[in-house]
């Protein structure tokens, strides 16, 4: 279709420090902190791992790097890290934290891992983000690419750092990546060929001091470095993602839009109940909605941004909706577990935030039977008010937000407060009836009773499994 141009993006460029030889201090000992510096320490650089974690728990990490003889300390972050020229934070390190503040007082300069790869990424990049359906739709792309034959690789926020599969990369290679606003923080610049903005709604909001506006400024640094060859896809029903793209010269980057409820003449949209494509004045016609496997109207957003991507970079029509039809979403989200006694077990751990939960609701037709909980992230639950009414049965309200769920719903529905999720998964069971959905989608972050909402999602499985 319009297959793009793809070139080798330099290294030492004016933007970039030279790399052998630099000082570089690396915030956090997680997968994306052992990648970059596994990366850096190859191209030449002094790397030095700091992590405030608890060693047993980095026990893994702290071999890992000392293989390779790359220096690491754990347990705190001493003096020793502003001995450095530049300094790259790991996602799960905040902005907030002393030891960045004292970074940037001192003027180090702070960079993520997303930009520190994307030095050395000599192929093509998709980058996709999103307060919802980041990790769905970058599957589907990357889905969509295996499926035409395309060399590619699917990194970043999903799961596999983008550092650890520079190594793969040659000028034919598509890199898609998922990509948070807590990368997005530090880049300098990360230069996508094409971008994509899903929706942006509140979520995150207790690493940005509670300002929406930052975090939606966050989100659109994805195209800040894009130029008018690149392309920009963008959800035209997101009132804030449009907002932002409408304040864009025109002429600034390529913006291709999608809706399910408006038609262009370009972008993604419905017509006749299917999805249809507008690329160079060329009308495509992709698929039939109700042919989609991934059900929900948030899965025909997903599904737009994946195939205006891929058509982009050229892959066929007939091969896009062969995928549509068969790819089976991913885990975690809206993962149907097994059925008991007429009741459907539903896992949707991946659900971190209440516009998550809010499309997942809306995802069943049957009675549902809600786990919502965990730690809060600055929560605003009235938007579920309706659909709770409407469509749940009842809450088994879990983790440290048990309170906060039961004073939000317990006017409208049937609340049960639970102690553990093994508690939490009897209860619904004892208040579902035959027909109904048990569903976790907790709005939350797992950190209170779990590692990551993949470890939230093992462990219910493994109790419903168990169930009898």
């Amino acid at each position: 279709m319009v297959e793009t141009e793809i070139v080798e993006a330099p290294v030492d460029v004016k933007n970039h420090m030279s790399i052998v030889g630099t000082k570089i201090s690396i915030l956090g000992a997680a997968r994306s902190g052992i990648a970059v510096a596994r990366l850096l320490k190859e191209k030449g650089a002094s790397v030095f791992v700091s992590d405030s974690g608890l060693p047993e728990k980095l026990q893994r990490s702290i071999s890992d790097l000392q293989s390779v003889e790359i220096e690491v300390e754990i347990g705190k972050h001493s003096e020793r890290v502003y001995d450095a020229d530049l300094i790259v934070i790991s996602p799960g390190v905040s902005s907030t934290a002393p030891v960045v503040q004292e970074a940037m007082r001192r003027g180090i300069k702070v960079l993520s891992e997303l930009e520190i790869a994307s030095w050395f990424c000599p192929s093509a990049i998709i980058a996709i983000t999103g307060s919802n359906g980041k990790t769905t739709t970058t599957t589907l792309t990357g889905r969509m690419l295996f499926d035409a034959k395309r060399k590619h690789v699917v990194a970043g926020n999903i799961g596999t750092a983008f550092s650890s599969v520079i190594s793969e990369l040659d000028s034919t290679t598509i890199s898609v990546l998922e990509v948070s606003s807590y990368q997005l923080d530090y880049i300098e610049s990360f230069h996508p060929t094409v971008s994509v903005i899903l929706n942006i709604t509140p979520d995150h909001l207790d690493r940005y001091g509670g300002s929406f506006e930052r975090y939606i400024a966050s989100k659109c640094r994805v195209y800040e470095n894009q130029s008018h060859d690149d392309f920009l896809i963008y959800n035209y029903d997101d009132p804030v993602t449009r907002k932002q793209i409408q304040r864009l010269e025109k002429s600034r980057v390529h913006a291709i839009p999608f809706s399910v409820r408006e038609q262009f003449e370009e972008g993604a949209f419905l017509l006749n109940e299917k999805l249809v494509t507008v690329l160079e004045g060329k009308q495509s016609e992709v698929v039939e909605a109700e042919q989609i496997s991934i059900k929900g109207i948030h899965n025909l957003y997903n599904s737009m941004a994946s195939i205006l991507a891929v058509q982009i970079v050229g892959v066929s029509v007939p091969s896009m909706r062969s995928t549509l039809k068969n790819f089976k979403g991913v885990e975690h989200r809206l993962e149907f577990v097994r059925e008991i006694e007429g009741i459907k077990y539903v896992n949707d751990s991946k659900a971190t935030n209440v516009d998550s939960v809010w499309y997942a609701l809306q995802a069943f037709r049957e009675p549902i039977v809600l786990l919502l909980g965990g730690r809060d992230k600055g929560n605003n639950y009235s938007k579920l008010d309706e659909l709770v009414h409407q469509r749940v049965r009842g809450i088994v309200a879990i983790g440290e937000s048990a309170e906060v769920v039961k004073r939000a719903f317990s006017s409208r529905t049937n609340v049960v407060q639970a102690t553990s999720m093994e508690e939490a998964v009897n209860t619904a069971k004892s208040l579902a009836h035959p027909g109904d959905v048990v569903l976790l989608s907790p709005a939350c972050a797992s950190f209170d009773w779990f590692e990551n909402y993949e470890h939230r999602g093992r462990v219910f499985k493994e109790i419903v499994t168990l169930l009898s």
